[in-house]
């Protein structure tokens, strides 16, 4: 369980993509009224400079003060985007996946970009991105796609353990913004397509989704009456998530599913649906583990 004061990590790399992250970050740490941390991290080059000229503690100089610099520009944007949120930063020698996993660890939320430096022309999606969707401690956020302002909160649900942090993210985030929760149930997949392709006229499709719409009422008592000023709308849907999270998506402020749900295999840290929304997105993507 993270302390109340926990903060918002945001990584910071120089790129537009960090910045806008780090907005995002600022005005979501005023909504839980929590610090901001923002965070840069280097590696240090093993080989390829000269060391007649230049020592390795000269290198570690200048690339903490390349980190400062980014890391102020960062810290201005935050303060611009949310005023009087209390803002620290942090240089971090290392890679930034395990930089950011590690601050995970106590961190209310950590907020990345889609696209970092150094990613390779036409890679969609930077690796830290993916990394630490993958193997965080707390949620992650990757900012991505176009936050739809009066749009609703899009939830997925399939009553699988991270399904149920993800409702609990959810409905805390929509309460936060005064927005409306849309809570999604997928019921047919390629494995529901195949099973039945067989017995097409033995299976009561109807009394399917009666089932489903059963199901998703009762993941979403408990939470609609710990926050009774959520408005919320409950879709079942014959669809495949990945389609209906994209389409729903496109027209709201926020993406939440579970790191992981039904039918993933053991020892995955990632679900399909997850990586794809991670690529894929049209808006801001979050996904949620259980602690």
């Amino acid at each position: 369980m993270k302390a109340p004061s926990a903060p918002i990590v945001a990584g910071v790399d120089g790129s537009a993509s960090a910045l806008t992250a780090v907005t995002w970050a600022a005005r979501e740490s005023a909504r839980h009224r929590v610090p901001l941390r923002l965070v840069h991290s280097y590696v240090l080059p093993t080989r390829g400079y000269p060391q007649i000229i230049i020592t390795g503690n000269e290198i570690r100089q200048a690339m903490e003060n390349i980190g400062r610099e980014k890391l102020a520009e960062a810290a201005a944007a935050a303060r611009a985007a949310a005023p009087g949120v209390e803002v620290v930063t942090e240089i971090v020698c290392g890679g930034s996946t395990p930089a950011l996993v590690e601050e995970s660890k106590t961190a209310r939320l950590v907020v990345v970009g889609s696209q970092g430096l150094g990613t390779v022309t036409g890679m969609i999606v930077g690796s830290t991105a993916l990394a630490l969707a993958a193997h965080g401690k707390s949620p992650v956020v990757v900012v991505r796609g176009t936050e739809v302002p009066g749009g609703p909160v899009v939830v997925g649900v399939d009553g699988s353990p991270t399904s149920e942090a993800a409702l609990a993210f959810a409905f805390e985030t929509a309460s936060l913004r005064g927005a409306r929760l849309t809570a999604v149930l997928c019921w047919q997949d390629l494995l529901v397509e195949s099973a039945y392709a067989a017995v097409p006229f033995a299976v009561d499709w109807a009394a399917v989704e009666a089932d489903e719409r059963r199901l998703l009422a009762q993941r979403l008592a408990g939470w609609q009456d710990k926050y009774p000023d959520v408005e919320v709308e409950q879709l079942v849907l014959r669809d495949r998530p990945v389609r209906a999270m994209m389409r729903l998506g496109a027209e709201a402020q926020l993406v939440v599913v579970g790191s992981r749900g039904h039918g993933g295999f053991t020892g995955m840290l990632l679900g399909s649906t997850s990586q794809a929304l991670v690529y894929n997105a049209p808006c801001p993507l979050a996904i949620v583990r259980p602690e």
